[in-house]
């Protein structure tokens, strides 16, 4: 299963608006993507459920695992690589 890990650098983290960016792009995809915060050892969790991505507790500075699986799975990780390294469309 394709995967890739990224450091979250928004000054939130993935809270509020930055969650709901990342669930919405997750979810215009029609495969199967699960992430996890590995810098709290935390469980994957749905990426294309808003509650279950606030649950993971990403602060600015934590690093995330995002695994994807099935039709268009590496280009929804390209995808979401991209929003989160531009600071989810943020200067």
């Amino acid at each position: 299963m394709p995967s890739i890990e990224i450091v979250v650098n928004h000054s939130v983290g993935l809270h509020a608006r930055p969650a709901a960016e990342f669930v919405k792009t997750a979810s215009s995809f029609p495969c199967d993507i699960q992430v996890c915060n590995l810098t709290t050892q935390g469980d994957p969790v749905n990426a294309k459920s808003i509650l279950s991505v606030l649950t993971l507790g990403v602060n600015k500075g934590h690093c995330i695992r995002v695994d994807a699986e099935g039709e268009a799975a590496e280009q929804a990780l390209s995808r979401i690589q991209e929003l989160v390294e531009s600071n989810f469309g943020e200067a």
